[in-house]
């Protein structure tokens, strides 16, 4: 009884971590290489980095199974870290292509791909 108590659960992947996978997914077969999954700086963090011809796309991904628009969830708040994310990214790195900020919203089974969402 013990035992069972402290046992570890079988690992399960989370549910943003699975719409993420989903999402790289989406945009692989929408023609976008993948360059960076969950990029962390001590600004924030960007879900997928991936980009096609001379466009690099930063993307951020929503998921619910609920009836409210996951854009609403992109906040003032979590846009500046996403600038602020970006900025140190294209700093350090040295890129020199232009960018744009899209959103990969994944709700009831549906995945829509919205570019340029600032």
């Amino acid at each position: 009884m013990f035992f069972k108590i402290f046992a570890k659960k079988k690992d399960k992947i989370p549910a943003w971590r699975q719409a993420e996978k989903e999402a790289a997914r989406f945009l692989e077969k929408a023609g976008l290489k993948i360059v960076m999954r969950n990029y962390h700086s001590r600004f924030g963090e960007i879900d997928i980095i991936a980009e096609d011809k001379d466009i690099l796309h930063f993307v951020e991904v929503k998921a619910t199974s609920g009836s409210y628009d996951p854009l609403e969830r992109i906040t003032g708040l979590k846009m500046e870290k996403i600038i602020k994310t970006i900025e140190y990214y294209i700093l350090k790195n040295g890129i020199q292509k232009e960018y744009q900020i899209d959103a990969v919203i994944i709700a009831n089974g549906d995945i829509e791909w919205v570019r340029n969402i600032f």
